[in-house]
C-alpha cells in the first residue's frame, strides 16, 4: 500500500517551525497570484516550461506536484511566490518553507531529466511594482536527493501510521452494522438512497420528515461506502450549533457500537468560540499559545490522532496540554480526520478551509448538508458584501494622513450617488464604475499601509479593510444574479448616512461547483418542497436524485387545525390579539401542557404575551427575547419539562423554529400565528422583481415558499417520536388557500377550527 502526498503538503508537514504568526500582511488575491505567475513566465525565454507536473517515490511514499517553472537554457527550476509590501519583513520560517518546496521540486526535476545538478530559484514577485527578487542556489542532484529523502523520512513514519489507520478504518466500515436493532420507518429508505448516491457519484436531495433519524440515516451509509468508493473524508455540514451536536451524538453512537470503526471525528468551531486569549493577537510575541506553535505541533498532532472523538472540549484539552492554540490545532487535524463536523461556511464560503484542502490534496470527499433549506439564505449571505458610511466617516477622522486622500475619494463618489437618490432605498442593475475604481484604489492604499505598519493595527481600519476586500471581490463577480443597492437611514438628520450592498440573489452559481467537486453531496431536510425552488437556487446538478421519504407518523397523532376567522396581516394585527389569546387559553384549558406559540415579530409576540398574562395570569409563560445568547436559549428550552405546563413564545424562523427536540410531554402543541412571509420592504420587493425576471415566480420564490417552509419546520417540533400526540393551530385565513395547503406535509389531516361567537 502506498501513500500519496502533494509537495506543498509534505513541506508544510516537515519544514514548518517556530511561532504561529498571523500578524496581518495584505497578501495577493488568488487572481492576483495567477496573474503574477503568468507575468513571471512571460518574461522568460522561449523554451521556458510552466506548471511542470513532477512525481517521485521514496519507499512507500509518492510525492506529486506542479513546479511553477523550469528554464532548460539556464537549467533553473523556479518556485514563484507573489507578495505585496516589504519583502524583508517576511518571517524566516516562511522563507524556510518556500526553500523546502523549491528544493523538493529541484530533486524531482533532476530525477526526471537525469541531471547531475540544477539551479534552484526562489522568485518573489511584487504584484504592485511587478519587481522580481530572485534568490538562486546551485545544487547537486545528490544533495537535493538527500534533502528530499530527509523530508520524506520525517513524514514516512506518520504516513505509515496513516496507512495502517486507513486500512483498519476501511475494513471496519465495510463490516459496520447499523447500531440499533432496526431502522426507524423511513430511515432505511433514506440510508439506501444515500448509499446509492455515493456509489453512483450523484447528488441526492432528500426530503425526510423530522423524527426518522436523518443524521444517523445519512452518516451510516456514507461510512459504509468509504472503502468501495475510496473516500478520504466525509464532511457533515450544519447551519447551526444544535445540528453539530446531533451529528456528534450520531457519531458517538457509531463509535460505541459493536465492531466500531477506528474513526477520527472532528468538530470545527468558529475562531471566537475556540480562542483562549481573545485579548491577544495571533503571534508569538503576544499569545503564549502561538509561541513555538509549530515546534510543539507534532506531539499535539500525535496525541490528537489517538482520539476517536475530537469535539471542542477534547481538542481543547489536547491543545492546552501541549501549550498550543486549540483553534489552529483543529485546522491541522482537518487534514487527518475521517469525519469533519462543521458549519456550512467551512465548505461553501469563498475561502472555505475544507473545500480548499480537498482541492489542494485531491481528496475524494462526500458531503452531507444538514437542514439544507437553510443553505439558500446562508449562501446569499456568504456571497454578498456591504459597506457602511458611518464606518467610513469614523475612519476618515482617525486615519493616518497617507490614507486620507483615497478615503476622501471613496466618500466623494459615495456621496455623488447618495445625493442623486431621493428615497430611502434604491436598487441598481450594476454598481457604478467610478465608485468601484475608488474602492479598489483605496483598498490597495490601505493594504500597502497595513503591510508597512503591521504592529499596533487600528482595529477599525483593519475591519473596514476586510469589508472593502470582500466588497471588491464580490464586485468582480457581479452579474444578473446580483443587486447593487443603497439604503439610507437617519433620514430626519440634516445629512443621512447610507449602506452599500452587493446583494447575491441566486447563490446557485457558487454552490454548484462545490456540490459537483465532491464524489457525492446529500442535501437533506424536512422541508425541501417544492423541489424546483431549491434546485434553482442551490444549483443542484441535472442528474440529481430527488426522494421524498414517507413519514413514520400518522394523521391521528397530530391534530392540525386552520383557524381561518383570524387574520394575522399587519393591518389586522390589533384586532387579532384578543381572539389569539382566547384560542390559546381555551386550548390550554382543554389540554394543559407545554406549547410553543410562534409569531412574525417580537412586537407581535410581546403584545399577545402581555394580553395573555393580563387576562389569564394563572398560565405560566416565557418569551424569546432579541439577541439571546446560547445560555439564555438553553434556559428557555429547559422550561419545557415533562412535568411542567406553560406557553413558550417565539419568533417564527428564529432559534426555536427548528433544530430543537422536545419529545413526549415536553411539547404537546404549537400555535403558529403567521404565514411566515418575509417582511414587505423595498429589498424584498427587489428580490421579487429579480426572481420574476429569472424564474417567472417572484412572489412564490421571495415570500410564499420560504414562509411556508418556516411554518412546517416550526410545526415539526411537536411530533418527535411515534408515541407523541399533539396539536398544531395554523392561525390565518390564508392557510386555507389551495396553493398554501399543497406545500404542507401530505401526512397531515387538516381540519378547520370553528370558533364560536364569543371567541
Amino acid at each position: 500500500m502506498s501513500y500519496s502526498i502533494a509537495v506543498r503538503a509534505l513541506s508544510e508537514f516537515t519544514a514548518k517551525s517556530g511561532d504561529l504568526d498571523l500578524r496581518f500582511t495584505p497578501s495577493p488575491t488568488a487572481l492576483e497570484g495567477i496573474v503574477g505567475h503568468r507575468t513571471v513566465a512571460s518574461r522568460r525565454s522561449e523554451g521556458y516550461q510552466s506548471e511542470v507536473a513532477l512525481e517521485g517515490v521514496y519507499q512507500a511514499l509518492t510525492v506529486k506536484g506542479r513546479a511553477d517553472g523550469y528554464d532548460p537554457g539556464q537549467n533553473c527550476l523556479e518556485e514563484v511566490k507573489t507578495y505585496r509590501g516589504d519583502l524583508s519583513k517576511l518571517p524566516a520560517n516562511h522563507r524556510a518553507l518556500h526553500w523546502a518546496q523549491a528544493k523538493i521540486y529541484g530533486w524531482l526535476m533532476c530525477h526526471r531529466l537525469n541531471l547531475p545538478q540544477i539551479n534552484v530559484a526562489l522568485v518573489y514577485f511584487d504584484i504592485v511594482s511587478e519587481k522580481e527578487t530572485c534568490l538562486v542556489e546551485a545544487c547537486s542532484a545528490s544533495e537535493l536527493q538527500a534533502f528530499f529523502e530527509l523530508h520524506c523520512a520525517r513524514f514516512l513514519h506518520w504516513a505509515e501510521l496513516e496507512m495502517a489507520h486507513r486500512q483498519r478504518r476501511n475494513m471496519a466500515t465495510q463490516r459496520l452494522a447499523f447500531p440499533h436493532a432496526d431502522f426507524r420507518p423511513g430511515q432505511r429508505h433514506l440510508a439506501e438512497s444515500v448509499f446509492k448516491a455515493v456509489s453512483t457519484g450523484r447528488c441526492l436531495m432528500a426530503q425526510a420528515p423530522t423524527g426518522i433519524g436523518k443524521t444517523l440515516g445519512t452518516l451510516f451509509p456514507m461510512l459504509k461506502a468509504m472503502q468501495a468508493q475510496q473516500l478520504d473524508k466525509v464532511f457533515f455540514l450544519t447551519a447551526k450549533t444544535p445540528g453539530r451536536k446531533l451529528a456528534l451524538d450520531a457519531a458517538q453512537v457509531l463509535l460505541q457500537s459493536t465492531d466500531a470503526p477506528p474513526l477520527r471525528v472532528l468538530e470545527m468551531v468558529a475562531r471566537d468560540k475556540a480562542c483562549e486569549h481573545p485579548d491577544k493577537a495571533c503571534h508569538g510575541e503576544s499569545c503564549p499559545l502561538a509561541r513555538g506553535f509549530y515546534d510543539r505541533l507534532p506531539a499535539a498532532r500525535q496525541a490528537a490522532s489517538q482520539l476517536s472523538l475530537l469535539d471542542q472540549s477534547a481538542l481543547r484539552e489536547v491543545a492546552l496540554g501541549h501549550e498550543i492554540c486549540p483553534y489552529y490545532l483543529s485546522q491541522e487535524m482537518a487534514r487527518w480526520a475521517d469525519v469533519v463536523v462543521a458549519d456550512y461556511n467551512y465548505y461553501f464560503d469563498f475561502s472555505a478551509l475544507l473545500f480548499g484542502l480537498a482541492q489542494a490534496n485531491n481528496w475524494k470527499v462526500a458531503v452531507l448538508v444538514d437542514e439544507a433549506h437553510n443553505l439558500v439564505e446562508r449562501g446569499r449571505q456568504m456571497y454578498s458584501a456591504s459597506l457602511d458610511q458611518a464606518a467610513l466617516g469614523g475612519l476618515r477622522k482617525t486615519a493616518p494622513e497617507v490614507l486620507k486622500k483615497p478615503l476622501q475619494r471613496v466618500n466623494r463618489e459615495w456621496n455623488a450617488l447618495h445625493n442623486l437618490q431621493t428615497g430611502a432605498y434604491q436598487a441598481y442593475d450594476r454598481a457604478p464604475q467610478k465608485l468601484l475604481q475608488a474602492l479598489s484604489s483605496c483598498s490597495a492604499s490601505i493594504g500597502d499601509y497595513l503591510n508597512d505598519h503591521p504592529q499596533g493595527l487600528d482595529s477599525a481600519l483593519q475591519s473596514f479593510y476586510f469589508d472593502l476586500l470582500q466588497f471588491c471581490r464580490v464586485a468582480e463577480l457581479f452579474d444578473e444574479q446580483y443587486l447593487f443597492d443603497i439604503s439610507k437611514r437617519d433620514l430626519e438628520r440634516k445629512r443621512s448616512l447610507s449602506q452599500l450592498c452587493l446583494r447575491n440573489v441566486v447563490p446557485a452559481g457558487f454552490i454548484r461547483p462545490r456540490l459537483t467537486a465532491a464524489r457525492s453531496t446529500v442535501l437533506f431536510s424536512a422541508t425541501l418542497s417544492p423541489r424546483h425552488y431549491y434546485a434553482d437556487l442551490l444549483g443542484t446538478p441535472a442528474d440529481t436524485v430527488c426522494i421524498d421519504v414517507e413519514s413514520p407518523f400518522h394523521a391521528d397523532q397530530l391534530q392540525v387545525h386552520i383557524v381561518s376567522r383570524i387574520s394575522t396581516r399587519y393591518v389586522h394585527r390589533q384586532a387579532s390579539l384578543e381572539p389569539i389569546v382566547d384560542l390559546i387559553a381555551n386550548q390550554f384549558s382543554e389540554r394543559p401542557g407545554n406549547y410553543l406559540a410562534f409569531f412574525s415579530s417580537f412586537d407581535y409576540l410581546q403584545q399577545v404575551a402581555q394580553l395573555l398574562a393580563q387576562k389569564h395570569p394563572h398560565i405560566n409563560l416565557w418569551s424569546q427575547s432579541r439577541g439571546m445568547g446560547e445560555q439564555q436559549r438553553q434556559a428557555f428550552l429547559e422550561q419545557f419539562r415533562a412535568d411542567s405546563r406553560g406557553i413558550g413564545f417565539a419568533v417564527l424562523g428564529g432559534a426555536f423554529g427548528e433544530g430543537i427536540d422536545l419529545p413526549g410531554a415536553r411539547l404537546i402543541g404549537a400555535f403558529i400565528a403567521t404565514l411566515g412571509l418575509a417582511q414587505l420592504n423595498p429589498v424584498n420587493e427587489q428580490l421579487k422583481r429579480r426572481m420574476s425576471a429569472i424564474f417567472g415566480a417572484g412572489y412564490d420564490y421571495t415570500y410564499l415558499y420560504p414562509g411556508v417552509q418556516k411554518v412546517v419546520q416550526a410545526a415539526g417540533r411537536v411530533i418527535r417520536t411515534q408515541q407523541d400526540r399533539g396539536v398544531v393551530m395554523l392561525i390565518d385565513d390564508r392557510f386555507g388557500e389551495s396553493k398554501v395547503k399543497q406545500l404542507l406535509p401530505r401526512w397531515w389531516a387538516i381540519a378547520p377550527l370553528v370558533l364560536n361567537a364569543s371567541s
